[in-house]
């Protein structure tokens, strides 16, 4: 967001903040550089070891520590006029300064916190406080999405979908996975990403290991190709994986793709509001488990997206959160066989009112490449 931005929605969200900090039994939220601010305040400062803190507590105005020499930047964000800016000068003692505008009793510290950060407050607040994290203490704040932030997402799910059309006309065979992944991030660049912040390419056996980086191995003929990628596109993430061979399938190649596609789309019709997050991965893994393939499905079906690539809510089991309106997140079943392929189909999956849309429509039948 940029100075002169509509402030009504960090209006709704400060507001929202503090009355969910209120009923989870918290004196205050504190919010330091990261997707947290960014999402109450539009202000994105680095995280540096100068402290910069943001105050949201029931029925006490919202106010954000800044350094001194951040002050204008911060004084120019969206919601400005919302809070209390209060600069601290290089020699001046930060965490004294919070200590005087700090409630007493429990305050959740936003989970991109330095360390560094919050036992500099604990020292300054001589016990009058007792600090835990925000992740378990609070239910998420930017879990359920607006209808500005579906189209955002929706806007970066189809350049990722543009970049994957792109990339299937390049040549794999004979060129390095690292080849490949430097042609994707190209791709999304060119459709709009502002970054490329991953982009796995993994051929052969290295299919098999889900987090692989693309390397300096040579894709060959016959390969399979795990494809998972993403960045950021007006501040929102994408995220996709295709997985394709190089012109002749790897034998098993095309059955275990078929799996993956249907337990993709059982995982899909599975969503709807008020169902619980593990409801979702268990769609998927029974679907992978009946077909025989049960122990190489090695991780859970999704996680959320929004400002993070990862975020609430989390697809996995022994999750109860029931699914909302407007919560965005991945559906990414996949199957890995060690020394031969992996097979991994990923889309984001939007919860409507009665049940989900998605943001990412590239073809998921399998394709061929050169």
């Amino acid at each position: 967001m940029t100075a002169g931005a509509d402030p009504s929605p960090y209006a709704e969200r400060l507001d929202r903040a503090a009355r969910v900090a209120g009923e989870a039994g918290l004196s205050a939220l504190l919010a330091t550089p990261g997707p947290d601010l960014m999402y109450l305040t539009g202000h994105a400062p680095p995280p540096l070891e100068r402290l910069t803190l943001l105050m949201v507590a029931p029925d006490r105005h919202p106010v954000m520590l800044v350094p001194l020499l951040e002050r204008p930047a911060a004084l120019a964000s969206p919601a400005a006029d919302l809070m209390e800016v209060v600069g601290w000068a290089d020699g001046e003692d930060p965490y004294a300064a919070a200590a005087g505008f700090l409630p007493p009793g429990r305050l959740a510290v936003t989970d991109q916190t330095w360390a560094s950060h919050v036992l500099g407050l604990q020292e300054a607040a001589k016990g009058r406080t007792t600090f835990v994290a925000a992740g378990p203490a609070m239910p998420p704040l930017r879990a359920v999405k607006d209808e500005e932030e579906l189209a955002a997402l929706a806007k970066a799910a189809s350049a990722a979908d543009a970049a994957f059309a792109d990339i299937l006309g390049v040549v794999f065979a004979g060129r390095r996975e690292a080849d490949v992944a430097a042609d994707l991030a190209d791709a999304l660049r060119r459709h709009g990403h502002r970054t490329a912040d991953f982009t796995i390419v993994g051929s052969g056996s290295n299919g098999a290991s889900p987090h692989h980086e693309a390397g300096e191995r040579v894709i060959a003929e016959g390969d399979a190709v795990v494809l998972d990628f993403g960045g950021h596109l007006d501040g929102y993430c994408s995220d996709i994986t295709r997985s394709v061979f190089v012109r002749e399938p790897p034998e098993e190649f095309e059955r275990v793709h078929d799996v993956v596609r249907r337990a993709q789309q059982a995982a899909f019709e599975a969503v709807r509001p008020g169902v619980p997050a593990e409801d979702v991965d268990r769609a998927a893994r029974d679907m992978i488990g009946d077909a025989g393939y049960g122990e190489s499905f090695i991780h859970r079906t999704g996680h959320g997206i929004g400002l993070e690539a990862h975020e609430p809510p989390y697809i996995v089991a022994g999750n109860t959160t029931q699914l909302e309106a407007g919560m965005t997140f991945s559906i990414e079943p996949g199957i890995y066989l060690p020394g031969r392929f992996g097979v991994r189909i990923e889309d984001i999956a939007a919860v409507t009112e009665d049940g989900a849309t998605r943001l990412n429509e590239a073809p998921r039948d399998p394709q061929a490449v050169r």
